[in-house]
């Protein structure tokens, strides 16, 4: 079953365990209705002013259909660029959008089935009649979620599809592309693809897709992250050595018993010690693909006029661009923020890691490293005091 129909208590049409089971990395689902009478929490001209904003990570693609030609313009635009845009073959793409409109990042919340950290962002897109990114595959889980207007959605869902590119584009489409699903999304109407998947979508009207991907390092990515890690801290003084060294039967020959002691030698960087090995993924995950930096703010207030705000209906809001993740350890648990780590409590790393914002009443139920850590993530820019409204 490739397509399914919502019900109210399930929005993937499934209990999510039963999703994860069948769907999740294995084949793709449409969802009709997953967000009954969805309302789309940003319009096409706040996706185009956002697009004109220097930190925006934004995109144009148009289409030639003549000379099916593919032109591709990164922003960030002007302004006036979009009165005068066709009314047709034309997409508007800006990734992050849950970075910066908090009505977006609201949706993350219908996702905690999967884990937070395997969350990459919140791509949006606006289409002109017509306007389309080519057929195309993508390397990472997407959830695509019809926000307004009408979408013409075609996959190929056979067995090891073709997946040579164009050499005549600078985007990366299919040279060939044969569907075997095809169908229309209203909005409200959710297309879950696996990695690895061939879609083509084209908009039948004017219509913003709402895309939300998956993060989904390579292994190259992951053995060259680890790998400068372990080089970075390795101990000089453990080589490769050889004191069982017997005379050689042949002086020139790699023989089993050196690629013996090479494998001793590695296996002395400790590459599988599972504490170590978890405390660099952490790092990793928390800083990949990141988009934006997190800077300390210009002034600084002090930790006892931040405890006396707190105290008096101040909140503590996460930077949108800050990432944090929790792993157990040997002792407590690790809290990950961007790349940083720190020893905590298991409640407080549990805590902190969920919290988009903190009040007094939740600062004061941390432990002395909790309330350390909150401070010195204060320090970095990963929280921003919001003062009462009476005090604003």
């Amino acid at each position: 079953m490739i397509e399914v129909h919502a019900t109210a208590k399930h929005f993937l049409g499934m209990p999510a365990a039963r999703f994860l089971s069948e769907y999740w990395q294995k084949k793709p689902l449409l969802i009709r209705n997953a967000f009954p009478h969805f309302q789309s929490p940003i319009q096409p001209e706040d996706l185009a002013g956002l697009a004109c904003e220097e930190g925006a990570l934004s995109r144009i693609v148009m289409h030639d259909r003549e000379r099916d030609a593919w032109s591709l313009r990164t922003g960030p635009f002007q302004e006036e660029e979009f009165p005068g845009m066709p009314h047709h073959d034309w997409t508007l793409l800006v990734q992050d959008v849950d970075k910066w409109d908090p009505d977006v990042r609201a949706l993350l919340g219908y996702f905690d089935f999967l884990p937070r950290w395997r969350l990459d962002d919140i791509m949006i897109s606006f289409a002109a009649t017509g306007g389309s990114v080519g057929a195309h595959v993508d390397q990472y889980d997407v959830f695509l979620l019809q926000a307004q207007g009408q979408r013409h959605w075609q996959i190929d869902a056979g067995g090891n599809p073709p997946l040579g590119f164009r050499e005549d584009v600078e985007l990366k489409l299919l040279r060939e592309f044969t569907p075997t699903h095809d169908w229309v999304l209203d909005p409200g109407d959710m297309l879950y693809l696996p990695p690895g998947v061939p879609h083509h979508g084209v908009a039948v009207n004017p219509c913003l897709t709402i895309s939300v991907g998956m993060r989904a390092p390579s292994s190259a990515e992951l053995i060259s992250d680890y790998l400068d890690t372990l080089v970075a801290d390795a101990d000089d003084r453990l080589r490769y050595h050889d004191e069982d060294l017997a005379p050689p039967r042949d002086p020139n020959e790699i023989d089993a018993a050196a690629m013996a002691r090479v494998v001793e030698a590695l296996n002395a960087l400790r590459m599988n010690d599972p504490d170590r090995l978890g405390d660099w993924f952490g790092r990793f995950i928390t800083t990949y693909r990141a988009a934006g930096d997190v800077a300390p703010p210009p002034q600084q207030r002090s930790r006892i006029e931040l405890e006396w705000d707190l105290e008096h209906g101040a909140r503590l809001y996460r930077h949108p661009f800050s990432r944090l993740a929790w792993r157990r350890a040997r002792k407590g648990a690790t809290l990950f923020c961007t790349g940083a780590d720190y020893a905590l409590p298991v409640a407080d790393a549990r805590w902190l890691a969920a919290a988009e914002s903190i009040d007094g009443a939740g600062y004061a139920g941390l432990s002395e490293a909790g309330r350390d850590t909150v401070m010195a993530l204060v320090a970095q820019g990963h929280y921003q005091l919001g003062m009462a409204e009476d005090e604003e």
